[in-house]
């Protein structure tokens, strides 16, 4: 029998994000709205669409990351112009606007299954030397 997994979920895992297949500079995800992402009305909350655009930006700030440095995210702000009820699913897809060696910014839009804009982010990365422990 094996011993079951004593780490700690991290935010993706918790909040049930999937990464889909993506390029350097674009990144590529989905979300099913479970009851977990929702607000009290049943309806996607804004603040999972704000984790699901800064979680996006930093895997791909990271993928684009000298070895050694991390993203950290110092800015993000969103519109929300759809609302998605619990049962359905979003995908987002990222783009990076600007890349310079200390800061990333990136434009994440998540749409709902018919294509349709649910949310559009923008998301500054910091990046940072790692500090090893």
């Amino acid at each position: 029998m094996e011993a079951a997994d004593s780490r700690p979920k991290i935010l993706h895992e918790v909040l049930g994000m999937e990464f889909l297949p993506s390029e350097p500079g674009i990144v590529r995800s989905r979300l099913e709205v479970t009851p977990a992402v929702c607000q009290r009305f049943g309806f996607l909350s804004g603040g999972a669409s704000l984790a699901l655009a800064e979680t996006m930006a930093g895997r791909g700030s990271l993928e684009l990351c000298a070895e050694g440095d991390i993203p950290l995210g110092v800015q993000v702000s969103a519109n929300h112009m759809r609302a998605v009820p619990q049962g359905g699913v979003v995908f987002g897809e990222g783009r990076i606007l600007s890349r310079t060696g200390t800061l990333h910014v990136w434009n994440i839009d998540i749409t709902d299954e018919e294509g349709r804009l649910v949310s559009s982010a923008r998301v500054t990365n910091c990046i940072k030397k790692r500090k090893m422990a």
